[in-house]
């Protein structure tokens, strides 16, 4: 259930304002749109008009604290639970309610936690996230996840619950990767691994989109989140507050007061 942070951008009380079809970004069409994006749980308000685009090839992030809403965003974006307002278009039409509909348009989710199948070896693992393929290149994206991952070669046979947390992230993404998405949602990718294994994650990412895949990612780890990112949001209490480049918003003394832990001497100015 989401709840509302302390940690608050200053000067940030009206939330972006922008529609979907009206920002700089969606001038040609952007591959995602989201319009005014309303999600409830029950009475509880937790993602609140919210607006944004991601172009092909992009790498978006929408960073904030525990609770914002970040995760609602994404459950809302694959179908996990269902909108109460706004729109969402997915390469100009209606994206798709049915989680399995969503992936089968070329959007695919890596969970927070991972949320694999446990009892199930990585193989069954893999072949889980092929499942609605019918296409003759799944072979060919086998040795593709092979080569980002050569661990996941020596661990086929291996129990998913027992694998390292690095090891088990690795197998999320290689699990989406086998759906052959257009887009990837990343749920906080950094959750729980070590700052080694985050810095490998952030590269592997980045990777991914020099292949030719759109990501977005809602991360609480804003500095390694905005320093891969083309553009960025934050998200406060369920409602975007502030946006720009990746860049404009780590020099921001706001975003780095409220969000990196840093005391802004000016930052109001």
């Amino acid at each position: 259930m989401p709840r509302e942070s302390d940690h608050t951008v200053p000067n940030s009380a009206a939330p972006e304002t922008e529609s979907a079809e009206t920002t700089p970004e969606s001038a040609s069409k952007p591959l995602l749109a989201v319009d005014t994006l309303d999600v409830h749980y029950g009475k509880i308000h937790a993602v609140r008009g919210v607006s944004f685009a991601v172009a092909s090839g992009e790498i978006v992030s929408i960073v904030g604290a525990n609770g914002a809403g970040k995760s609602t965003i994404m459950w809302a974006l694959t179908g996990v639970v269902r909108s109460s307002g706004g729109r969402v278009l997915w390469d100009g039409e209606p994206l798709p309610k049915s989680p399995h509909e969503v992936v089968r348009k070329g959007l695919a989710l890596v969970p927070e936690r991972r949320r694999l199948f446990a009892p199930l070896t990585v193989r069954e693992n893999l072949v889980m996230g092929a499942y609605l393929r019918k296409d003759k290149n799944v072979d060919k994206d086998y040795e593709r996840i092979f080569t980002l991952f050569p661990v996941l070669r020596q661990r086929l046979g291996q129990l998913a619950g027992t694998l390292s947390g690095g090891e088990q992230q690795m197998l999320a993404i290689s699990r989406a990767l086998l759906s052959a998405p257009r887009m990837l949602l990343f749920d906080e990718p950094s959750l729980g691994l070590a700052p080694r294994i985050v810095e490998q994650l952030m590269e592997t990412i980045v990777e991914l989109r020099k292949s030719g895949i759109t990501v977005l990612m809602v991360e609480q780890n804003a500095v390694q989140a905005l320093e891969i990112s083309d553009r960025a949001h934050v998200l406060e209490a369920g409602a975007l507050v502030k946006g720009g480049t990746g860049r404009e918003l780590l020099d921001d003394p706001a975003v780095r007061c409220a969000y990196l832990g840093e005391i802004a001497q000016d930052a109001t100015a």
